[in-house]
């Protein structure tokens, strides 16, 4: 091999392990944004008025297949005094939520996202929406007073505010003989 065939080969390498690593990186963050929706029970998801899957206009079904996944992209931050979740979530209502602490650090949000019949003798080509049941759970960067948290949803958004909890006064402990 030449020395200029070596030279592109290592160099094409290089190029490719950095794609690669940025790929990974780029996954590793926005993994936890991915939602599995579970089917309720019963569910009809996309089911017509008379109870039959909507048929595509150009016969191939894969497009309709209701998909189980979405993604519902979350930030979790602190300020100096409270912790805030934010949490994009559409489509939804403020009753479709269960908010709660599942530990002193893990805050833990479920829920039902309905799906809305809209289809009155229409076809559709293609279900890229996801519903169903879900939960999403946060390790939070800071202790928060539960108590007082606040939540509220608003444009397809919910925020959850948690005050933060001061931290515990330093104590000296003396090691004893004995």
């Amino acid at each position: 091999m030449t020395k200029l065939a070596q030279q592109l080969k290592h160099g094409a390498g290089q190029a490719w392990e950095s794609i690669a690593e940025g790929w990974r990186e780029h996954g590793t963050r926005a993994s936890g944004a991915v939602t599995r929706l579970w089917p309720s029970v019963g569910d009809d998801t996309h089911a017509n008025a008379t109870g039959n899957k909507p048929q595509p206009e150009s016969g191939d079904d894969r497009w309709l297949a209701p998909t189980r996944w979405a993604f519902m992209a979350a930030d979790v931050y602190a300020t100096r005094d409270k912790v805030i979740v934010r949490m994009e979530s559409p489509g939804m209502k403020r009753e479709d939520f269960n908010i709660e602490m599942t530990s002193p650090e893990v805050l833990s949000v479920s829920g039902h996202k309905r799906y809305e019949r809209e289809l009155s003798g229409s076809s559709y080509a293609l279900v890229q929406s996801a519903y169903g049941s879900f939960r999403r759970e946060f390790r939070l960067p800071a202790p928060v007073d539960a108590e007082r948290a606040k939540a509220s949803y608003e444009a397809g958004v919910l925020r959850i505010e948690l005050p933060r909890r001061p931290l515990a006064a330093s104590h000296r402990i003396e090691v004893r003989a004995t």
